[in-house]
């Protein structure tokens, strides 16, 4: 069955949000006095992403909703546990100000997006929110690429969650094997994929390598060939 649709992730896919993250947080820490309460920006963007991941989690589990767990990543990450919900909020939309100032997509995105058009319809599955990935679609000029924007949020399931993916597929009405997912984490976006019954392909823009079952990629101008079949991961690609 021929892949008739490109199902992208967003974040460190087609938009830098590691770079973006880092600046961020780096002005962001400086504008709040806390610089001096790291050793580096580096230091304190890695206890940012662990909590996120951990708040993230309790998200995902249904422990918390979206805004319960970036009030709570603040929290930990400020030691301010009894820190308001207005206070929380006000701290995380300060460092969003930062931080968008520093959104940029990555070299690539932009030129894949065109290229696949004319033959692949496009649309997004995220794990974030509507109002944040429509929003910075929309400033980034690329909202107009894809029919549907989807996020575990609204959805009320995240990736690798096979129903994520599924929602998605129905979404655009079409079998979970004409769909193929395209995503920088080899298990949360290719690996789940895969296990949905979507054709996967994992992103490894820094080259890590290893994960063979996988079919990968290391820069976005290799996608259109190796969907029309013109390139091969040594044995006939997976996705045909």
């Amino acid at each position: 069955m021929p892949i008739r649709a490109v199902l992208w992730d967003i974040d460190d896919t087609l938009f830098d949000y590691s770079n973006a993250d880092r600046v961020g947080m780096r002005d962001h820490l400086v504008a709040e006095g806390l610089d001096g309460g790291f050793e580096s920006v580096d230091q304190a963007l890695t206890r940012w992403r662990e909590i996120t991941d951990l708040h993230w989690a309790r998200f995902s589990a249904g422990e918390t909703d979206f805004q319960g767990q970036r009030r709570d990543r603040v929290r930990t990450f400020t030691g301010a546990d009894g820190l308001g919900d207005a206070e929380a909020d006000g701290w995380f939309d300060r460092y969003i100000v930062h931080y968008e100032a520093a959104w940029t997509l990555f070299p690539d995105s932009v030129a894949v997006l065109d290229r696949l058009a004319p033959d692949y319809r496009q649309a997004v599955l995220s794990n974030s929110s509507i109002r944040v990935q429509d929003r910075k679609l929309a400033a980034l000029g690329v909202r107009d690429h894809f029919e549907a924007v989807l996020c575990a949020a609204e959805l009320g399931v995240s990736k690798p969650d096979a129903a994520a993916f599924h929602a998605a597929c129905d979404t655009l009405a079409l079998d979970p094997h004409e769909v193929v997912y395209v995503g920088n984490e080899p298990d949360i976006d290719a690996g789940g994929a895969v296990a949905a019954g979507l054709a996967g392909v994992w992103l490894d823009r820094a080259g890590v390598g290893g994960r063979p079952e996988l079919v990968r990629i290391t820069d976005l101008g290799q996608l259109p060939a190796l969907l029309r079949g013109d390139t091969r991961f040594g044995a006939v690609s997976a996705i045909g």
